[in-house]
């Protein structure tokens, strides 16, 4: 019998077999490989939130697995934080997987598809529930690489020069985390995470560390100037792709960082040092650039990517600003923008899939021609400008708050204007498809398949519908998440 500490190894090893089972089922007969495919991640779902229990009693799960050796032994952690970022990876995961049947219908290579789409959601996993860097590492890389075959799925030019900038990047990546880890390890003598601080001296190399990890981790995030291959990789990704790209694999980044923040470094270090103040510029000029470029782009998914770089750095700022309110506005929008992103990239592929439209200019009158899908991005848009009762409100009131008990005000002004520019890019193409329409383009009505409607509007209620209930759950785990990192859990 398995332990509840044994759910980590258990999913991860039933998701790595199930990639090549589902290469293999596919090619036999395609409908078999995606009910496969949507069964395995199913299941990992109901594995991850069986830890669920353990983890609202403040328990920590912990598991070694000496399969290597030393310092490559197996060892898996599962803390709030961990818990709540495998919950949103396996949650979007498996809206992602049934949205794939109806896009993918007509594409070519489902064998390749499903089983690198189960790969990379191991590797997803295997990087959040690791309990030390050497994992932490193994695992990304697994993730980064494997992405890359997704990115490619189309094969065309664009594709292909979009995957190409991104692999490049994505090694370069792994290299920056690997280096920090031997200095890591050179310094501390340990990878465990969950220690409140492994490094207490003061020294070249330690920087040297910090900007290695900074490199590798804000490259995946996608934060200035490290964003440069996100643009082109969500446009040429297919739609389901994109949105775990965005909602899923950006966060990946963000997760390493707030690691290296709490687990490596540690509050204390990182305060005395000054080192937030480089996260803070970054997340500053992350917001504005990311917002301004997307204002410029006609190209629907193309300002999605760009929207998506703004929106990673309101993470980044809630992080560097040190505050307990503002980290738990961070890692809320780990859960927020997920949702929000996750919705608009599904509600562009199906936009694409039923008119062939990928440009914003073109779409006068889409909301008469897919009214649901066009509610549904009009939800996660209104999110995104952090209109009350949406979950973008409530993460820009504590990011906000959170810059107010530190004595930073410019920030709650930067969040004002990110906003003010978040509308000015989302709400032309809400005007533009229920307003800007003449009679002959309301009378042909023709909505995105059902297996591709649900998720969209799956994800379009969460951007709300928490906020509406007595308790928002999202909201008190990522608060107790930020509890636990200032306290340790």
């Amino acid at each position: 019998m398995f332990a509840v500490s044994d759910v980590p190894l258990l999913a991860l090893s039933l998701t790595f077999i199930a990639a090549v089972a589902a290469f293999y089922l596919t090619r036999l007969n395609r409908r078999v490989g995606e009910y496969f495919s949507l069964s395995i991640v199913t299941l990992v779902l109901l594995l991850v939130f069986s830890m669920y229990p353990a983890i609202l009693r403040g328990e920590i799960l912990s598991s070694n697995y000496q399969l290597f050796s030393i310092p490559l032994s197996i060892n898996f952690r599962v803390d709030a934080l961990s818990f709540y970022m495998a919950a949103i990876i396996s949650a979007l995961w498996l809206l992602a997987t049934v949205y794939s049947w109806g896009y993918l219908a007509h594409s070519h290579a489902h064998d390749r598809y499903y089983a690198f789409l189960l790969l990379v959601f191991a590797g997803n996993l295997g990087t959040v529930l690791a309990g030390d860097l050497i994992g932490l590492l193994l695992f990304f890389e697994i993730m980064a690489v494997g992405s890359y075959i997704l990115i490619v799925h189309e094969e065309d030019e664009t594709a292909m020069f979009a995957g190409a900038k991104y692999l490049y990047m994505a090694v370069g990546a792994g290299l920056g985390i690997f280096f920090s880890v031997i200095v890591v390890y050179f310094l501390a003598g340990d990878l465990s995470l969950g220690q409140s601080g492994m490094i207490s001296g003061v020294s070249g190399l330690s920087l040297a560390s910090f900007l290695g990890f900074l490199l590798g981790f804000g490259i995946k995030a996608g934060v200035f100037p490290l964003h440069v291959w996100l643009p082109d990789a969500h446009p040429a990704a297919p739609a389901p792709v994109s949105a775990l790209l965005s909602g899923v694999m950006l966060k990946i980044g963000v997760y390493g960082l707030i690691r290296i923040f709490y687990d490596v470094y540690g509050l204390n270090y990182i305060r005395a040092l000054g080192w937030n103040k480089i996260t803070l510029v970054i997340a500053t000029i992350t917001i504005l650039l990311g917002s301004a470029l997307a204002l410029r782009q006609d190209d629907l998914k193309r300002r999605l990517a760009y929207s998506s770089i703004a929106q990673i750095g309101y993470i980044v700022l809630g992080l560097s600003l040190l505050t307990e309110q503002a980290l738990a506005g961070a890692v809320f929008h780990i859960f927020t923008h997920a949702v929000m992103k996750g919705c608009l990239f599904l509600c562009a592929g199906a936009i694409i899939v039923q008119t062939g439209k990928r440009k914003i200019s073109q779409m006068k009158g889409i909301g008469y021609q897919m009214p649901l899908t066009m509610i549904c991005f009009t939800f996660a848009s209104l999110s995104m400008v952090g209109i009350p009762p949406f979950n973008g409100f409530i993460t820009k009131w504590y990011i906000g708050m959170g810059a107010l008990a530190c004595g930073e005000p410019f920030y709650v002004i930067l969040l004002i204007i990110s906003s003010l520019l978040n509308a000015a890019y989302y709400f032309p193409i809400i005007i533009a498809a229920f307003f800007a329409v003449s009679s002959s383009e309301k009378e042909a009505v023709k909505d995105a398949p059902v297996n591709m409607l649900i998720p969209v509007i799956v994800l379009g209620i969460f951007t709300f519908v928490f906020a509406l209930l007595p308790e928002h759950l999202p909201l008190q785990l990522a608060r107790a998440v930020s509890h636990g990192l200032f306290n340790g859990f």
